[in-house]
C-alpha cells in the first residue's frame, strides 16, 4: 500500500459497528465505536454491526474506523453561498451524534476498571461519537441491523453515522478484501440496507476507498462500480428523505482534486438525487486544515448543487500525517477534533470519527482489534 493512504481493514464477517453520541465538541459526548474491526453484532442486543479496521492496500486507501467485520431532499441543510462559503447546515432537534452502546473500546473500559489508562481512554475515546460499520454481506440480517441503529438514534433524537462497506473487490484484494460476491448482489444488499434507514436524520459514509482506490479495476469494472454507487445513493435517499449520503474523496495526500472529482461525478456524487457531498481522510492522518482545503477544491471541481458539502474523519489526525508516510499505526499521532455537526466552516458539514482511535491497523495489534496501548498513546 502506498504510504500516502490509509486502508480499511475488515475483520470478521459481522457488520461493523461504531457508535457516536453527543456532538457538542466536548468530552461529554459518549461514543463506543469499534475501531478498525467489526464489532460482533451477533452478540449485540438488537442488530449488531461491527466496526472495521484499517487495512493496507497497494494504493493509498483509507482504513475505516470502527473496524471491519457504512432520496431525499436533505431535511435541514442550509444552502451554500455561491462564494464557496456557506453557513453551517441547519440542524433540527437531532443536533447530536448517536453513540451505539456496544463497541470494543467500551468492552475494554468495562473490563479494566483498575487499569491506569482506563480514565484517559474512557473519557477521551469511549466518550466520543463514532461511526457504525456494516462490513459483511448478510442480506437476511442487514435490514434489522441497520434499523436497530437508526431507531435507537431516532429515539434519542441523535444522528447515527453508518458506513456500508461491502462493495465487491473491496480494498482491491488487500487486508480488507471481501464484500458482496458481485454488483447484482451488492445492489440487492443496498436495497435491504436502505430499508432499515427509517425516517430520521442519518449520515451515510458510503464505501470508503470505493472511488479513490478504483484504479485497481479495469475501465469497464470501474464504470460498473460507479453506476452501482450512484444507484446506492439514490436508493438510500428514496428510502429516507432525511438521510445524508457522502461519497469517497480519498484524502489530500492522494489524488489531485480534479481527478478525484471526475471519478466522483461518474459515481453520482454531483447529483442531489444521490448525494450530499463527499467524505475524506477515513482512517487516515491528514491535518484538518489540509482536508478542508482539499475537500473544497474537490467540491469546486465536482460542480453540482451548492448544497453539497464534505465530512472529514478527524479521529487520528491531531498531529497530521507522519512525515515518512507511514500508515500502519504510526507513532506520534494524536486524536483530532471531536466529532460534531457544527464545524463553523463553509462547505464542511461535519467532523466525524469514522475510524475509532485505538483500533489497530495491524502493527500495534491484530488488524481491527482494540489495542489499549495504542489508544492511550493517541489520547494522552
Amino acid at each position: 500500500m502506498v504510504a500516502a493512504a490509509s486502508a480499511v481493514v475488515a475483520v470478521g464477517t459481522v457488520t461493523g459497528l461504531l457508535t457516536a453520541l453527543g456532538d457538542d465538541g466536548g468530552g461529554a459526548d459518549r461514543a463506543g465505536p469499534r475501531v478498525t474491526r467489526p464489532a460482533r453484532l451477533d452478540a449485540l442486543p438488537v442488530s449488531p454491526s461491527p466496526s472495521p479496521p484499517s487495512s493496507p492496500s497497494a494504493e493509498p486507501s483509507r482504513s475505516a474506523s470502527p473496524s471491519p467485520t457504512p432520496r431525499r431532499p436533505t431535511p435541514s441543510p442550509s444552502p451554500r453561498r455561491t462564494s464557496g462559503e456557506r453557513e453551517p447546515r441547519a440542524t433540527t432537534a437531532a443536533t447530536r451524534l448517536y453513540r451505539h452502546p456496544e463497541s470494543q473500546v467500551l468492552d475494554w473500559v468495562r473490563a479494566h476498571p483498575d487499569d491506569p489508562r482506563q480514565d484517559v481512554i474512557a473519557s477521551r475515546i469511549a466518550g466520543r461519537p463514532a461511526a457504525v460499520w456494516f462490513t459483511d454481506h448478510s442480506p437476511a440480517a442487514i435490514t434489522a441491523r441497520v434499523r436497530a441503529v437508526t431507531s435507537a438514534g431516532a429515539a434519542q433524537g441523535r444522528v447515527p453515522v453508518l458506513v456500508p462497506y461491502a462493495i465487491p473487490d473491496r480494498d482491491c484484494g488487500g487486508h480488507s478484501e471481501g464484500g458482496a460476491p458481485g454488483l447484482d448482489a451488492y445492489d440487492a444488499w443496498i436495497d435491504r440496507f436502505a430499508a432499515g434507514l427509517g425516517s430520521g436524520e442519518v449520515i451515510v459514509v458510503l464505501e470508503p476507498d470505493s472511488v479513490a482506490q478504483s484504479t485497481c479495476l479495469s475501465a469497464g469494472e470501474r464504470a460498473d462500480r460507479f453506476a452501482s454507487l450512484a444507484r446506492a445513493g439514490r436508493v438510500m435517499k428514496d428510502a429516507n428523505p432525511a438521510a445524508r449520503v457522502y461519497y469517497d474523496a480519498g484524502h489530500s495526500g492522494w489524488h489531485p482534486p480534479a481527478e478525484q472529482a471526475a471519478w466522483l461525478k461518474q459515481a453520482g456524487a454531483a447529483s442531489a438525487d444521490s448525494s450530499d457531498g463527499v467524505f475524506s481522510n477515513v482512517s487516515n492522518f491528514q491535518a484538518t486544515a489540509d482536508e478542508v482545503a482539499y475537500d473544497r477544491a474537490v467540491l469546486d471541481a465536482l460542480g453540482g448543487p451548492a448544497s453539497l458539502g464534505a465530512v472529514i474523519d478527524t479521529s487520528r489526525n491531531g498531529n497530521g500525517a507522519p512525515p515518512d508516510g507511514q500508515w500502519c499505526d504510526p507513532a506520534g499521532r494524536k486524536l483530532g477534533r471531536a466529532p460534531t455537526l457544527s464545524t463553523g466552516m463553509g462547505r464542511i458539514d461535519a467532523y466525524l470519527w469514522v475510524k475509532l482511535p485505538g483500533e489497530s491497523d495491524g502493527c500495534r495489534g491484530e488488524p481491527g482489534t482494540f489495542t489499549p496501548s495504542y489508544a492511550y498513546d493517541l489520547a494522552r
